[in-house]
């Protein structure tokens, strides 16, 4: 049986733009031909595809590196370099993308064939036809392309399935399955058999839903003992659930207590216990099954759950308890995908274009548009300078350093340049 992996981490780039060109029109009885420098390519997008081809996440321990193409730089006679190649991973439907360092939900692959760009590559910078004006006719400077980050993310499958059975170890969840399904998961006598989601499909009568038997669930599972959310994460897309008790108590435990055990770790996990459900009392065959059954019914009553006894070991009483899912199924509102957050960018300064900080007298000026404007800059070309202390006028940079206290004389650093400040 293939390994089955349900959470990974992976980091993804977005590719580069491309440099604008610096260039002059160069042709045969033309002296000086006016600036000619093409754009910059744009880089490659990062996108996800959700592929019916894929069950695990196992391919990803294997890649976890994934790199678009940067864009083309510009060239000469106006010519734009080439746009960047993306990447596209592809990902088993169910599978929601998070950033690592913040937990936010990103993307969420819901549907198969879903595609969907999580970062787009930058933009190619301008060459430097563009900065060509009545007063300055031949720049002598481009822009750069935009830069694009490293981002880290995880990866986590979530089981796409109308019914869940839910349990703890050994209550018969993978018998059941074997019983109403074509299934075959591996079924044994002892704790954890079930190591990874099983799938099988139920038809009764003119109906069919998707049936997951999850790994069985301990107390704590919702803090992560045991299989913990390797369990609770493949509930959460589930439309009802299938609660499965040994009404026997064969192990020795009490079922109305493990009835509680269960729910408490639904309730801790989210809003997984107010999820249609059914009880089925499985191990009807076994002595003590009809005590523990009437005791069963009594703490239940008045609370709308049904309660079907069935044998999986005899293959006894399971059609009502089928025709009784379908029911239920058909009042459950359809599964949605959860809801996306768009991702933060960290060089981005909450947002804001640049920030100004003071240190022992020195202002200090960072942020994702200085980064811009400094690799754009030939300090050594007077015109490139201008064009230099114009941006810092137009981007509100002079500005916020007044009002930060700066004075004449005082020193600025942008990057690795120290500057006086001159009003």
């Amino acid at each position: 049986m293939a390994l089955f992996v349900d959470v990974v981490s992976i980091t993804v780039k977005a590719g580069d733009g491309g440099n604008g060109c610096v260039s002059f029109h160069r042709e045969k009885f033309v002296q000086a031909g006016g600036p000619d420098g093409g754009d910059g390519g744009r880089g490659g997008d990062v996108i996800f595809e959700a592929s019916e081809r894929m069950h695990t996440l196992m391919d990803f321990r294997y890649k976890r590196k994934f790199t678009a193409e940067n864009g083309g730089d510009g060239m000469a006679n106006r010519r734009t370099g080439k746009s960047g190649e993306p990447v596209v991973i592809q990902v088993p439907p169910g599978t929601v993308v998070r950033e690592k360092a913040t937990g936010k939900l990103l993307l969420d692959l819901f549907e198969p064939g879903a595609r969907k760009t999580l970062v787009k590559g930058g933009n190619g910078g301008f060459g430097n036809q563009h900065f060509a004006t009545p007063t300055r006719q031949a720049p002598q400077f481009a822009k750069p392309g935009e830069k694009r980050d490293v981002i880290e993310l995880t990866l986590e499958l979530k089981s796409i399935a109308d019914v869940g059975l839910v349990g703890f170890p050994n209550v018969g969840k993978s018998t059941i399955l074997s019983v109403v399904t074509a299934a075959r998961p591996k079924i044994a006598n002892y704790h954890f058999t079930t190591l990874q989601p099983n799938l099988g499909i139920v038809k009764q009568g003119d109906a069919s839903f998707v049936l997951a038997d999850i790994p069985g669930l301990v107390e704590g599972a919702a803090e992560g003992v045991g299989l913990g959310h390797a369990f609770l994460r493949h509930v959460e897309r589930t439309r009802m659930l299938l609660h499965v008790l040994d009404i026997a108590g064969s192990e020795g435990r009490d079922p109305l207590e493990d009835y509680d055990a269960i729910m408490k770790e639904l309730e801790a996990y989210g809003d997984l216990k107010n999820r249609p459900m059914i009880v089925v009392a499985n191990k009807m065959d076994l002595p003590g099954a009809e005590e523990n059954l009437a005791r069963l019914r009594e703490k239940l009553e008045g609370t709308g759950i049904g309660i079907y006894p069935v044998s999986a070991a005899t293959r006894q009483n399971f059609s009502a308890l089928l025709y009784a899912t379908v029911e239920l199924l058909d009042t459950c509102p359809p599964a949605e995908p959860f809801l996306e957050e768009a991702l933060g960018d960290a060089s981005d300064l909450n947002g804001e274009p640049f920030a100004v900080e003071v240190d022992g007298g020195v202002y200090f000026v960072s942020g994702r548009e200085m980064d811009r404007l400094m690799v754009s800059v030939n300090f050594d070309n007077e015109e490139s300078l201008n064009y230099f202390h114009r941006s810092l006028r137009r981007l509100g940079v002079i500005d916020a350093l007044r009002e930060a206290g700066a004075k004449e004389g005082d020193s600025v650093v942008i990057g690795e340049m120290e500057f006086d400040f001159v009003e």
